[in-house]
């Protein structure tokens, strides 16, 4: 049903405006980008209200365990994960990193003498210190040395500049083709930013669905029967260290989380909310 306000149309407020949630049954985010939808079209375009908007039923998110690897399961999958990805998805094991932190990892973010690793404007826009596995240094170090010779090249052809974050670019005019601020796994071609026509060729980072669909065919080659993805290396990286014993307030610092209780889940995973308890079939 709907109205005219000044020659307009206007839904009523009915059952209707639960259907995505009761009838159709739709995700949560589904009815969320139906809603996003309709209050841009009425709040920016048809500059009205919609009163009862807040009234209608919301589909409830289900609350879900992540998936994680064993230890042996994600060393199976980094195994079979081609070598052009590999490093990559030991980042995110390695150190805890959501995808598009290990993308947007640029060189002076490594720090080989502190064994850390600064992850920039990470969710909630909040800066992070994470473990540098000792494991990983050498492979580093050699991807590093191959930015800078790929860096060279490119500043040889007259490119060589990268993105600059925020007004960095205004305040630091050369900083973008120094070699601190290229990405540490840069694109293999240079492109341009289609958001600015003006700006000059550059190398952005590698594309998160490389690695997204590396570590798919790497859990299948590997034969792992989770339905795991990037983010599993992450959620391994936070279990595997609660299980050795490492305080949670620890992990919570190495994760980013701003709440304790959001890396609280991860006793749930091992199934340990206080004492650890044994079967009584074991």
């Amino acid at each position: 049903m709907a109205s005219g306000i000044r020659g307009r149309w206007v839904p009523r407020r009915s059952s209707h405006s639960s259907h995505l949630a009761n009838e159709r049954k739709v995700a949560a985010s589904t009815q969320n980008q139906a809603l996003s939808a309709v209050l841009f079209l009425y709040k920016e375009v048809l500059k009205l209200d919609l009163p009862w908007l807040g009234t209608f039923d919301r589909v409830q998110r289900p609350a879900k365990l992540p998936v994680v690897f064993t230890r042996e399961e994600a060393q199976q999958v980094i195994a079979s994960v081609k070598p052009s990805a590999r490093l990559m998805v030991q980042l995110l094991y390695g150190c805890g990193l959501r995808v598009l932190e290990a993308c947007r990892l640029r060189v002076k973010d490594v720090d080989f003498g502190y064994l850390q690793i600064t992850v920039r404007d990470g969710k909630g826009g909040k800066d992070r210190i994470t473990m540098l596995p000792v494991s990983l240094v050498e492979d580093l170090r050699r991807q590093i040395d191959t930015v800078r010779f790929q860096h060279g090249e490119d500043l040889r052809h007259g490119f060589g500049e990268v993105w600059l974050p925020g007004a960095l670019a205004v305040k630091k005019p050369g900083a973008a083709r120094e070699l601190a601020w290229q990405y540490v796994l840069p694109a293999a071609r240079r492109s341009r930013d289609p958001r600015d026509p003006e700006a000059p060729e550059r190398r952005h980072h590698v594309d998160e669905s490389q690695p997204q669909r590396a570590v798919k065919e790497a859990i299948r080659l590997a034969g792992v029967r989770k339905a795991g993805t990037c983010h599993s290396f992450r959620h391994s990286f936070a279990t595997h260290l609660l299980e050795a014993g490492f305080d949670i307030r620890t992990v919570q610092g190495l994760l980013g989380h701003k709440d304790v209780s959001t890396t609280m889940i991860y006793t749930h995973v091992l199934n340990r909310p206080g004492l650890a308890v044994r079967s009584p079939l074991d």
